[in-house]
């Protein structure tokens, strides 16, 4: 079966300028570097990573909201980097986002209804009649009342916005979302309501979903696929289980030993890493990790790794990883999204007592 997503080789890098007209380029900020991954219908690949890495660009590139330096993105087998804007428009009733900042992402002068009616019309979808009635059915889908059509959005809780965010997002019945940061401007009590409505909706209407996120702890609960990335190029990449219980590259181990436990009588020792991450204008030489890696050789300054098979479909970017002594963290990982279960179920325990 064709994956709904194929991307390969994705890269995206930003000149940079200098001079009173900023016509003398001076050098390059590699964003993303050679980024490939796949997503199925009705999966969830998590992309995880520190801030600045290029989750963010990465989606956006997907979609084709910004154009790609080089590489592949294939939608359904179709490659969408050359389609000229009538077919981009068309594909994009197919692929839709959801912004991170629920805030802003909502234009102010325009009721929800508005909001929700505005894609519909752009793709030429329904009548007004029908319009109308597909906004009071999304609304419904993602938690809220038909009457809120007439409202704006100021009028609305963050929780309330991002619902309508995804609302908008459904409005067009897409095969794929990408998620950036739907829940990192959100209090956490509401979290666990967004991340259930999303993985509500996806068993309902098959949805796949490239979830863009800083949290584990929601990574593990949502995603079946995690990729993880750093300073623009993917280190690791496997299903949550083998992530999350055998992690192989170095990155991957600090960033999972800084997950905080739920126990606050409970020790163990953490990974931490040396030194800040590099620039992206100038990245180092061979792994763009050795800056920082407790592990790092002679080969990893002068040679770049690939992704290697692992075995199970678990692939790393490591000379060495075959060699590396387990994670201190490993003992720790059952515990990764108890916090997160513990949300759920308070949630879920206030639904049941006010109904």
């Amino acid at each position: 079966m064709t994956p709904v997503l194929q991307v390969d080789g994705l890269v995206k890098h930003f000149p940079v300028s200098r001079g009173l007209i900023r016509r003398k380029v001076i050098g390059m900020v590699r964003a993303v570097e050679g980024v490939s991954f796949e997503i199925a219908r009705g999966e969830t690949l998590a992309l995880v990573g520190e801030s600045g890495c290029g989750k963010s660009t990465t989606g956006r590139l997907v979609l084709r909201l910004m154009d790609p330096t080089a590489g592949s993105v294939r939608f359904k087998g179709e490659e969408i980097a050359n389609l000229d804007k009538g077919a981009l428009r068309r594909l994009r009733r197919h692929m839709q986002i959801i912004f991170q900042d629920p805030y802003a992402s909502l234009n102010p002068r325009m009721t929800v209804g508005e909001i929700l009616m505005e894609p519909m019309v752009v793709h030429g979808l329904h009548s007004a009649v029908e319009r109308a009635d597909r906004v009071r059915e999304l609304l419904d889908v993602v938690g809220l009342l038909p009457e809120q059509a007439r409202r704006y959005p100021h009028q609305f809780s963050g929780g309330q916005r991002q619902r309508i965010g995804i609302a908008r997002a459904l409005a067009v019945n897409p095969d794929l979302i990408v998620c950036d940061e739907p829940v990192s401007a959100l209090d956490v009590s509401i979290q666990a309501q967004i991340v259930n409505l999303l993985q509500n909706l996806q068993r309902r209407f098959g949805l796949s979903y490239l979830f863009i996120a800083h949290d584990l702890a929601v990574v593990k609960h949502i995603s079946d696929r995690v990729a993880v990335m750093y300073l623009g190029k993917l280190v690791e990449i496997a299903d949550k289980k083998t992530i999350y219980a055998r992690p192989l590259h170095p990155y991957t181990q600090a960033l999972l030993s800084a997950i905080p436990r739920p126990d606050p009588n409970g020790r163990r020792k953490r990974m931490l890493l040396a030194g800040d991450v590099p620039s992206p204008f100038a990245p180092p030489p061979g792994c763009r990790f050795n800056t920082r890696c407790p592990y790092a050789q002679a080969r990893c300054r002068e040679e770049e790794p690939v992704l290697r098979d692992a075995g199970q479909g678990h692939r790393v970017a490591c000379h060495f990883f075959e060699t590396l002594p387990a994670p201190a963290a490993a003992t720790a990982l059952g515990e990764v999204s108890a916090q997160f279960t513990a949300r759920l179920a308070a949630f879920e325990a206030a639904k049941q007592a006010r109904a």
